[in-house]
Order: structure tokens, then sequence, then C-alpha cells
């Protein structure tokens, strides 16, 4: 009998949907480890910009990042948040997309942007400044709407 039962929950719980169901335009294996939000991004020319960013908060989270992610829609992207400003440092290892890098500071202005990263590589790329904050977007995303060093970074409700 305990065997049955325990068969009968091992397939339910196979045929359950997720309990929460992914977003749209989302990357579902970023989904269970991270959580989500919208920043705006205000570009060098003043345009305001509507990025979904997976938000890595924590010592796991900042580990993990991007790693082993195959593609990632147009408007997402990852914001690794410190609580600290200082020099941050950055690398490809076991992240398969080329991606651009925008550091920024506590109050969300941009210190540099490194673009067109290569991935699986362990070359370190580096924030010109004391930093809080780490955009990743897919590779050319800075160049091709204006993301430089007169950007800032607003996170809503903050």
């Amino acid at each position: 009998m305990r065997i049955w039962l325990l068969a009968l929950t091992v397939s339910l719980a196979a045929c359950s949907p997720p309990a929460t169901a992914p977003r749209a335009g989302t990357v579902p294996d970023l989904d269970a480890w991270f959580g989500f939000e919208t920043l705006t991004v205000f570009n060098d020319r003043g345009d305001e910009l509507e990025f979904d960013v997976y938000v890595a908060d924590d010592f796991e989270q900042q580990r993990r990042g991007l790693m082993f992610v195959r593609d990632m829609p147009e408007r997402t992207g990852m914001l690794f948040v410190y609580e600290r400003e200082e020099i941050r440092s950055m690398w490809m290892k076991n992240t398969y997309i080329p991606l651009d890098m925008v550091f920024a500071r506590a109050d969300g202005s941009v210190v540099n942007v490194v673009t067109d990263t290569v991935p699986q590589t362990t070359s370190s790329h580096r924030s010109a400044g004391p930093a809080s904050y780490v955009l990743e977007l897919n590779a050319g995303t800075a160049r091709r709407l204006g993301i430089g060093t007169g950007s800032r970074l607003v996170r809503e409700d903050r």
C-alpha cells in the first residue's frame, strides 16, 4: 500500500504544472533562481528604456549569474546588486552568450560599459570606478540603444 501511494504521489507531481508559470519573455531556467523586476534605463540621449531583469542580490545568485544560459530575449538581462560601491570585476566562465556589461554607481549613474564580451573566457571585465550595480545585456544592446557613461539605471520603488 505504501509503495502504491508513493508511486501515485510521484506520478501526480510529475504531471502537475509548475507552481508558478514562466513569465512571457523570460528564461525558464533562471526563474527558479532569481527574483525578477522591470529596470528603467535613461540612455545617453535621454530616452527611457525598459528591461525585464533577473536580480542577483546574494552571493550564490551572483556566483551563478547567466552561466549555462543559451539565449536571452532582447529586452531581458541580469542586474547584479551589491551593498557596497567598489571596483567590480566579472568574467564569462561557463557563460554561453556574448554580453554587454553596464557598471553603475549606487545612484544608478553609469561608470562604464564593456561591450561584446567573449563567451566562456576567464578574462576579467572591470568597472572603471566604484560600482554597486552590473547590468548584463545581450551583446550589442548597449551600443544599439545608446547606453553609455551618460546613462542612468532606475529601479522601480527604490
